[in-house]
């Protein structure tokens, strides 16, 4: 790891201002922010830890927890909400169960939520794996997770 995290510290000639590009970079390295990564980050760039730490759990991109495969967003935005994102979730806890932000058994699947994806118009949005699924209904939950494990 620690050659990893010292790789991408040159990349950005440990530049204190390039800490959230730092971050990304680790992040999509080992599919979440280690713990020693963010140590690493931290001494690497004589930044405080504490402040690599307020970054990395302030941006909801972020993840302190390594996430499953594919990546699962329901919006539940007013527009979503009213147009029934509340039971998409639902129903996604249900046939991946776990319940948002947590992680299937298999690392298969990471279920989270957002408060608003700014696509309004299109609503109840689901995005997985950076795939946006508009006008999700209960119905499409069960195909949206069959079509992201056959990739």
């Amino acid at each position: 790891m620690d050659e990893q995290v010292m790789e991408i510290l040159s990349r950005y000639e440990r530049d204190p201002g390039s800490v959230i590009a730092i971050l990304q970079d680790v992040q999509e390295q080992f599919g979440y922010l280690p713990p020693l990564a963010l140590r690493l980050v931290s001494h690497g760039l004589a930044v405080p830890l504490s402040r690599v730490l307020s970054l990395a759990t302030f941006y909801r991109a972020f993840s302190l927890k390594p996430r499953g495969k594919h990546l699962v967003t329901v919006c539940l935005g007013t527009a979503c909400h009213v147009r029934g994102g509340q039971k998409v979730l639902e129903e996604f806890e249900r046939k991946l169960a776990v319940k948002s932000g947590e992680t299937t058994a298999d690392n298969g699947f990471t279920l989270q939520t957002v408060a608003c994806l700014g696509c309004c118009a299109i609503g109840p949005v689901v995005v997985v794996d950076d795939e946006y699924h508009a006008q999700t209904s209960t119905r499409k939950v069960e195909t949206i997770i069959k079509l992201s494990r056959d990739r």
